[in-house]
This record gives C-alpha cells, structure tokens and sequence, in this order.
C-alpha cells in the first residue's frame, strides 16, 4: 500500500519512514556498507567484520555467486534459518522465494554484481492456516573477493510478524535499484581486478589489522573474538 501526505502543494510518499521504522536492520546494514566502501565501487569480503554490526547479525548474509544469475549462501543470520526453519547455509538464496519470484531475483543478483548496484526489494509472504503473513524487507549490496572479482553478496532479510511454520517463502513487491558510482574503474563480467591503485595500501592495511573467521567455519554470523584471529579466511 503506498502511503503519502501533503506538504504544502506538494504530495510526499512516506513509505521509506514507515520502511525504516518497520525494518531497522536493513538501513543499519546499508549504511555500514557505505562506510567499508568509502567512494569506491565495493568493498571487498575480507573488510566486513561482524562486529561492525553486531547488533543486527541476526538479519545479515553473505552470499557467493556460483553461476550467473544464481548465488548460495556463505554465512547467515539465525533470523534466516528461523524463516526457513532450517540451516540455509549452502543453500541458493532462491530457496527463500516463492518460484514465481526467482527469475526476478537471478536478474537482481547479476544486476547487484555486473553494473553495479544496490538493490533493496520489499516482501510479502506465503501464507496459511499455520503461517501468518509477513512483511520484509531486503538489500543486496556486491562485494569483491580475494581475487578482486565481484563474486560475494553482502546483504539482510528483516521479516515482520510472526513466523509461524516454516518453510516460509517470499514473492518481491517492489524493488529499488541504484547504481553505484565510485572513483574506481569499472567492473566488467571479465571479471577484471579493478582496485585502484590508491586504495591497495587501504585494504593491505584492513586486512593486516583484522582477521576474521573463515566462512567456513560457522554456519551463522557471530561476533569474531580475539582468539579467532588467526583463523583463515575465505
């Protein structure tokens, strides 16, 4: 339902309050991600640390692109695995969508990888006698890998209402695509490393200061203590 007010002569949606007073975590995520890539085009992986966002990791992922259009989830909040009522680590994130919703949301991924861009979709679920129906809410933010390759999905799912029986899938309502401007050169499907040189000595920096824990190390995003530093990473 779209929602609007009036300002003077003017008609005002307020849709992105409501969003932001319904789902929190969601901007929480987008803005830290904002921080990491500071002007550029994306981060890389190995710059995001949990406890950055501590306090939503419940709703946060990381996915990898195995295919075009098709990405399995690394790490997972347990909001996640509570929607689905399983572990979805390993998973597609397809899994979590209804199937007329999947095209779109393979079109979605390339589009967060290949352009760039953020992409931030609403939801709506399935739903029955044992499922209520939810709202949510979730951004798809790209991230480069070791290589320098766009390959890695940082991103979060807030779901409101009460879960009820899982599985429980989604269908996309509506969908916000912005393109990313950075002072990097472009990354093509090549998948050419495109870190500008003034920017190496930044990340060499990130990465000798913190050492995260490897992806495959946990099936959930958890808060990385000091004896996990020198644990490896993906």
């Amino acid at each position: 339902m779209k929602i609007e007010y009036m300002k003077g002569t003017n008609v005002i949606s307020i849709t992105p309050i409501r969003d932001q007073l319904n789902f929190p975590s969601i901007r929480r995520v987008e803005a830290y991600w904002e921080g990491l890539r500071n002007g550029r085009l994306m981060p890389a992986r190995r710059e995001v640390d949990p406890r950055g966002i501590s306090d939503v990791l419940e709703f946060a992922f990381v996915l990898e692109k195995i295919a075009p259009g098709v990405a399995r989830f690394r790490l997972a909040g347990m909001h996640l695995n509570d929607l689905m009522g399983m572990e979805v680590r390993g998973m597609p994130i397809t899994a979590m969508f209804l199937p007329e919703a999947r095209r779109d949301l393979k079109t979605l991924l390339e589009t967060v990888l290949e352009s760039p861009a953020k992409v931030k979709v609403t939801l709506d679920s399935d739903h029955g006698l044992t499922r209520p129906k939810l709202e949510a809410q979730m951004v798809l933010l790209p991230l480069k890998d070791e290589q320098g390759r766009p390959t890695r999905v940082f991103g979060a799912l807030q779901a409101k209402g009460k879960i009820g029986r899982g599985p429980r899938r989604f269908r996309i309502q509506s969908k916000e695509i912005d393109p990313i401007l950075g002072d990097e050169p472009p990354l093509y499907a090549g998948f050419a490393d495109a870190s500008a040189p003034k920017h190496k000595a930044e990340l060499a920096e990130r990465q000798a200061a913190f050492q995260g824990k490897s992806d495959d190390d946990g099936g959930f995003l958890r808060l990385v203590h000091d004896a996990d530093k020198d644990a490896r990473r993906d």
